[in-house]
């Protein structure tokens, strides 16, 4: 039998990805020039801007700012129709009606390559309004306007987009880095104290896989940070978004191997908020999947008691729960299959060594996940929040 032949013809190409985060404050006012100059050109591009519902009832005056600075520079950019007010929370994830406005809009008001969308929120809208620019016309340039602490050292500042569906959190997405990410402080001090010690939880994380120092300050600022000193919260952002941002740079940002090592404590915590319906918010979840994935280091022989002590410490003092009723064992367990998928077919699960140190596993014994959260219910009985 005659050998089959084939041919083929191979094209390598890469593609730099630039994009700045900036940190600023009364970022619409008239004498702020950073978002005129940040969208200036050779032509007058559209902007369409997507705002969070509970930052809008916060700020009742971000609207006409908006709309004044716009009228201000209109030499530079146009807006071309009334911002999209929408929900904002893991809902606007879930109900894909908001998504389709989005996208609706691109059309309705000619959208296109070279204008922008600008999404203002909380992560989860940012994920959405970043998902939706990332498909319409196959990409256009999205602006990110983080106003949560979470937001702002983390989900905003990096490379993904999404929505949740089929009950999995960020099944439809996309990885498409924004035009650039615009931190503005004063959003975050009309946060309720929920929203605000949320996102301590996200810093907590990269410092324990990361940066032993960092967590030390973390420890050394805990009652300043729940007391909301402004100055330790954006020394806290900061360092957090460029750890964030320095990982982007060095490893594998669009995840195409299945280490994922900002992941730490995510894969409980995603199953977590889907199991509460969303009640428990994703930084509450995050701080609950690190007790437990730090818990587990120390049962399986890589932490020592005295640092898992100083983690479940932090934890608790910062205000969060170390367990929830949900967080049952064999839901919990279906939930690392769910995240084994995600990832691709390899299981790979970052665990603690020591403070300041992840290292990666790819297999987790199911009994000692059961003891980690016996150990975490125990001691969140013994010791309930005020």
């Amino acid at each position: 039998m005659k050998k089959v032949t084939h041919q083929s013809i191979e094209q390598v190409f890469s593609v730099p990805y630039n994009y700045q985060v900036f940190f600023t404050k009364a970022l619409f006012s008239i004498d702020n020039n950073l978002f005129a100059d940040l969208v200036s050109g050779q032509k007058i591009p559209k902007v369409y801007f997507v705002l969070d519902e509970g930052v809008v009832l916060t700020n009742p005056n971000l609207i006409p700012s908006i709309q004044q600075y716009s009228e201000k520079n209109s030499d530079v950019f146009t807006l071309c129709a009334a911002p999209l007010v929408i929900p904002g929370g893991e809902q606007v994830k879930n109900d894909q009606n908001y998504f389709q406005q989005v996208l609706k809009a691109t059309d309705e008001y000619g959208i296109d390559r070279h204008s922008y969308i600008v999404g203002l929120g909380g992560g989860a809208l940012l994920d959405m309004v970043g998902f939706a620019a990332t498909i319409a016309h196959r990409g256009i340039r999205h602006i990110r306007i983080p106003t949560t602490v979470l937001s702002q050292n983390d989900s905003g500042v990096g490379v993904k987009n999404g929505i949740n569906a089929f009950g999995k959190k960020n099944y439809l997405g996309a990885f498409c880095p924004p035009y650039a990410v615009i931190n503005d402080s004063d959003f975050l001090q009309t946060l309720e104290q929920r929203d605000w010690r949320s996102g301590i939880s996200e810093a907590l994380k990269v410092a324990l896989i990361k940066d032993a120092s960092f967590f030390l300050w973390i420890e050394e600022k805990a009652e300043e940070l729940l007391d909301r000193d402004s100055p330790a919260m954006q020394e806290l952002i900061y360092r957090c978004a460029q750890m964030h941002l320095d990982h982007i740079a060095s490893g594998d940002p669009f995840e195409s191997g299945s280490s994922r090592p900002l992941d730490f404590g995510h894969w409980a915590a995603h199953k977590l908020e889907h199991l509460t319906d969303y009640k428990v918010r994703h930084g509450e979840a995050v701080a609950i999947g690190i007790a437990l994935d730090t818990t587990y280091s120390f049962l399986a022989g890589k932490l020592s008691e005295n640092e898992l002590n100083r983690v479940l410490n932090v934890i608790a003092h910062l205000g969060f729960d170390l367990y929830q009723p949900e967080l049952s064992g064999e839901v919990l367990l279906k939930g690392l299959e769910e995240f084994r998928e995600h990832l691709g077919g390899e299981l790979t699960i970052m665990l603690l060594d020591k403070i300041g140190h992840g290292v990666e596993v790819h297999e987790m014994d199911n009994d000692l996940i059961i003891n980690a959260i016996g150990k975490l219910k125990d001691l969140q009985l013994e010791s309930p929040k005020a």
